[in-house]
Order: structure tokens, then C-alpha cells, then sequence
């Protein structure tokens, strides 16, 4: 292995690395969390598009997005856009007419404080970083909007994890969300959800480079990539639909392989590729503690249950569900749109399972206008 095809310690941006569009709002106070205690020294990283004299709108990302929704890689920023289709002049976005915000949740890895950051002692917080919860996260990101002068957003838009938060918003400050869009996502998590990351996070504490969750110190190579990409597998898997991948891959050999004679079938390939992809842009130490946010994620706790919380949602609201999402099927989505008051209900016909909120920007979009018109 060549220094050059030696994965990073961590894919984590780094202080004194290029900020690119990122800007920073380090918080005025440490930041109280729901399972006790406090995080100090913490900061949001986000990015924006528009005027801040326009309506204003929340974008929230899924467990390995970021900042960038829109705009193409380059200095400071590893990937194009993970929805950039859906931001842009005549885009259900478009930033002549709206005020976009896209904040790196806390505990993420690229310029907010997750487990790679730099504590306030000079070291990395590695696995000392505790558990936030997605009701954390949205006290911290209302202080951003406070910042900025937002009172009240047009829309907070989220898929997946993002969904997660956009719900929090939504029960937790319901006078300053007037829309919401929850996509692939659920009003708590399930067990099923929970057995899905429980081999994604074991893989990754099971990797010898893991060393407790304090290696972001050690040089490139020794940190736990083997595990965050099995860890990558096993969820890519969960965000396609069987369908699909056979539709694809079938029982084909990667090209100039033997599966016979130790080569891959196509599909491995291809799970093999995302893996090596994501441990060169994302944080171990990060994925395991969003993931855990994620298994912790219920709308319920503490207002009465699920079914209370929801009926005390005030943003008009709608809801996407994906045909073939098999991390969060439908009736995750069902249920949010029956407990919410007047919700509304979209189900997109789409084989790409979970990433199909991803994929079928067409079909987001146009639901995008239709709420912000409505």
C-alpha cells in the first residue's frame, strides 16, 4: 500500500484546514444535554445561500451528509453536493427567494464539535465526546437562528437523520417552524432500526485501530478504517432496496474476477467502493456517536409519549415515505402523517430504497414548492 492509497486517520475536516463555503458560530455557553451534563467549547459549523431579508429555510442532513448540500467539491469540502439539485436559481430552493441554512449536526465531523474536534484541554475529544441527542442538537442550532435573525423558519426540511432533527424542531420550538418536511424518517426509533447499527457500531469498536475511540492523534493508516467501512457496508445495504441491487448487480462477477478463485461478485464491488469512499471523508468516532443519536431518536420521551407529542405539532406539514425504504418503511412515515395534525401524506414510487429521498429530487422537489406555496 502506497502512502497515497493509505487511508487518513480520520476523513474529518481539520483545524487550520481549508474552511471553503463553511462559516462557524462557536457557542456562547457550554451546551446543556439531555442525558446530563454539559459540552463546552462547542461550534456550529454552517453553510447558507440567499439573503437573510428572505424567508428562511432549514436544511438538515442524514448521518454522513454535511454543510455542503449544493456546490461542487473542491478546497475544504471532499464531495459535490449531497442534494444539490434541489438548491439553485429556479430550484424549489432557489436563493433570489429564500434564506437556505445548512448546519453540520453536533457530534459531526465536518466544523462542528464532534469526537475529532479539539477539546477545550488541547486534545482531541475522541471517547470522551458524550452522547447528543437530537434535542441537543436543535438547542444548539436555535441559538444559529438567533444568530442569523430568524424568528421563524419557512420550512425546516429533513431526510432520515435529518428528518429526525427536523421533528425535534418542530415539537421542541413549534412557534418558529410554520413548515415542515420529514422524509424516510420516524417518530422514534425501532428495534428494528436499532439491530440494523448495532453490527455498524460493534465493527467499528471491534477494529484494532478503534484504541477506545482515542486514535485521532496516530498517523494515516492506523486509525480504524477497516471498521467504519464494514460499517459502511452493512448500512449501504440498508439504505437500497433488494430490488434494485438485483436489478444491477444480480449473481454478475465484477469484471476480471472469479468469484471461484477469490474474486467479488459485482454487488461486493460496489459495497466495497461506498466503503472506501466514506473513511476518506468521514470521522469513525462520529458515525458511531450519530448513530447513536439516531437509536436514542424519540419524539416521545419526556411529553407523553409519541402520539402527544405529534398532536402538539403546529407547522403545517408533510410527510415522505419511500415504496421500498427497508430502514424506515412506510408505516414509519403512516404514523407521523396520522399524529401530526392535518399532515399530508406523500409516498414516492421509487426502487432506490432509502436513498430514494436522495435520488428522486424531482419528485422532493416538486413537494418542496408545493408546501412553501401552500
Amino acid at each position: 500500500m502506497t502512502l497515497v492509497d493509505t487511508p487518513p486517520v480520520t476523513g474529518a475536516w481539520r483545524e487550520g484546514s481549508d474552511p471553503g463555503r463553511r462559516r462557524f458560530l462557536p457557542l456562547p455557553a457550554p451546551l446543556p444535554l439531555e442525558g446530563g451534563g454539559e459540552l463546552p467549547g462547542v461550534r456550529l459549523a454552517y453553510e447558507t445561500w440567499g439573503s437573510p431579508d428572505s424567508p428562511a429555510v432549514l436544511v438538515l442532513h442524514a448521518l454522513t451528509g454535511d454543510t455542503h448540500v449544493t456546490g461542487p467539491a473542491g478546497p475544504g469540502h471532499p464531495t459535490p453536493g449531497w442534494w444539490g439539485d434541489l438548491i439553485g436559481p429556479g430550484r424549489a430552493l432557489d436563493p433570489s427567494r429564500y434564506f437556505v441554512v445548512a448546519p453540520n449536526v453536533i457530534g459531526g465531523c465536518q466544523g462542528s464539535t464532534g469526537p475529532s474536534s479539539t477539546a477545550p484541554d488541547g486534545r482531541p475529544w475522541g471517547s470522551r465526546f458524550p452522547l447528543v441527542t437530537a434535542r441537543d442538537v436543535v438547542r444548539a442550532e436555535a441559538l444559529l437562528a438567533d444568530t442569523l435573525g430568524v424568528g421563524r423558519w419557512a420550512l425546516v426540511v429533513g431526510g432520515s437523520m435529518g428528518g429526525m432533527r427536523a421533528l425535534e424542531w418542530a415539537a421542541s420550538e413549534p412557534a418558529r417552524v410554520e413548515r415542515l418536511m420529514l422524509l424516510a424518517a420516524p417518530a422514534a426509533s425501532a428495534a428494528d432500526q436499532i439491530g440494523w447499527a448495532a453490527p455498524q457500531i460493534a465493527a467499528i469498536r471491534a477494529d484494532p485501530g478503534w484504541h477506545g475511540g482515542d486514535y485521532h492523534h496516530l498517523p494515516a493508516g492506523q486509525g480504524p478504517h477497516l471498521g467504519l467501512g464494514v460499517a459502511r457496508r452493512i448500512a449501504h445495504l440498508s439504505y437500497r432496496s433488494g430490488f434494485e441491487l438485483a436489478t444491477r448487480f444480480g449473481r454478475e462477477p465484477q469484471e476480471g474476477e472469479d468469484p471461484f478463485h477469490g474474486g467479488r461478485y459485482s454487488v461486493e464491488s460496489y459495497l466495497d467502493h461506498h466503503a472506501a469512499k466514506l473513511v476518506r471523508r468521514f470521522d469513525a468516532g462520529s458515525y458511531v456517536r450519530l448513530t447513536e443519536l439516531m437509536n436514542a431518536h424519540d419524539v416521545g420521551r419526556g411529553r407523553g409519549g409519541v402520539g402527544a407529542a405529534l398532536a402538539g405539532i403546529t407547522a403545517r406539514t408533510t410527510v415522505v415515505g419511500i415504496s421500498s425504504d427497508r430502514l424506515y418503511p412506510v408505516e414509519h412515515q403512516e404514523e407521523l402523517a396520522a399524529g401530526i395534525p392535518g399532515a399530508r401524506l406523500e409516498v414516492i414510487e421509487s426502487p432506490y430504497g432509502h436513498d430514494g429521498f436522495l435520488v428522486e429530487w424531482e419528485t422532493v422537489s416538486r413537494l418542496v414548492g408545493e408546501l412553501l406555496e401552500a
